[in-house]
């Protein structure tokens, strides 16, 4: 691509929807899809990605807080949205006024919601949140289990409508530990009343623990971005692109240090790109010396370190490279990609943060699923 002065990412959410069918085929028929869509959708919108995936088969979403849920709601989504994280007096309130079901793992939380169901008049819905070895939130023991179902004994105006549990290395090459809070998700709902909608497979356990972990309903998070997180043959695709441009050109002679600190030197006469992104954007700046950018279908190295609006790349090898030329930071240019799992491992993070790390000031525009 040429002709874009922007910083911008790119989501085709047409890619989105072929993740979901993907998902979908992979997962038995008789478990539902909830869209994780907190962190305003990995990064991807969460409005557009919460259409989309809902339209392609999705039956639930979920955020890990309130505030993003009340916003799904303005935008005229209707769909269940479950809050995944432990919630506050407020929250409870945010969650009643905009019928979001609450996740809860102690009685405080059952009185918050039954405090807020009663100021809103109207019911609450919540989850139970079972805690089988991720060490974060939920009821742990019997005995948890049981004070929160007493609270919620006393208090009718809130229903209990699904349990869960979240593993904490259904990635991991060693898979005992997922296995065993498998085992335990399995026993401690098994006293449950068989109407909750039980879930505990994450975008991992999609991939390596179907049909035993399906349950009722499995949660796509980064799959359903286009990247999971173990090797899979399910054919999933990249939904964010990251572009931006060139916006000067020059030759530089043996010797001649580019950016701070002086760490690169060119070693031959050199045609040098400055190109418009830098970690100010998000880009990180420990990728420097490592990372890779795409132009005219070829990979180019970004050279010296990366500054806080801008970076620099070695394009002798690309000779046509004029201002206005458009680099591709993280997705396709002809036969090369650079993913986000390619750009993590330059920066010493992970996919995930990769997505999330565009800050304001980069664009984004979506492309309409056909």
């Amino acid at each position: 691509m040429v002709g874009t002065s922007e910083n911008i990412r790119v989501i085709d959410l047409g890619a989105i929807a072929s993740n979901v069918r993907a998902i979908r085929a992979r997962v038995p028929e008789s478990a539902m899809l909830m869209a994780v869509v907190k962190a305003d959708g990995y990064g991807h919108g969460a409005v557009q990605v919460s259409r989309t995936a809902l339209a392609a088969g999705a039956e639930w979403l979920s955020v890990a807080r309130a505030a993003e849920g009340a916003s799904l709601r303005r935008a005229g989504i209707t769909a269940p949205i479950l809050i995944l994280g432990a919630p506050s007096p407020a929250e409870c309130r945010e969650a009643a006024r905009h019928l979001l079901t609450l996740t809860v793992c102690t009685p405080d939380h059952v009185r918050w919601a039954a405090e807020a169901a009663r100021s809103a008049g109207i019911a609450v819905d919540c989850h139970l949140k079972l805690d089988t070895g991720m060490g974060r939130i939920g009821a742990r023991s019997e005995a948890e289990v049981r004070a929160v179902l007493d609270a919620l004994d006393a208090e009718p105006a809130v229903r209990l409508t699904g349990v869960f549990t979240h593993f904490a290395d259904a990635d991991g090459a060693d898979m005992t530990g997922a296995l065993e809070q498998l085992r335990l998700f399995r026993e401690m709902t098994a006293p449950l009343p068989a109407h909750l909608i039980r879930h505990c497979a994450n975008s991992a356990a999609i991939h390596r623990m179907m049909p035993e972990a399906a349950f009722d309903m499995v949660r796509m998070g980064v799959s359903l971005y286009g990247f999971p997180p173990v090797e899979t043959d399910c054919p999933l695709r990249p939904a964010m692109s990251w572009l931006a441009s060139v916006t000067h050109v020059k030759t530089v002679e043996p010797g001649a240090a580019i950016s701070y600190g002086c760490t690169w030197r060119a070693e031959r006469p050199t045609r040098v790109a400055t190109i418009t992104c830098g970690y100010g954007d998000g880009y990180h700046r420990s990728a420097s010396g490592k990372a890779q950018v795409l132009l005219h279908g070829k990979r180019v190295p970004v050279i010296g370190r990366i500054c806080m609006d801008q970076m620099m790349a070695d394009v002798t090898e690309v000779p046509g490279t004029v201002p206005g030329d458009t680099v591709t930071l993280m997705g396709r240019d002809g036969d090369e990609v650079i993913t986000a799992d390619e750009l993590a491992s330059w920066a010493g993070t992970i996919s995930y943060e990769v997505l999330l790390s565009a800050q304001e000031r980069v664009g984004r525009t979506w492309i309409p699923a056909k």
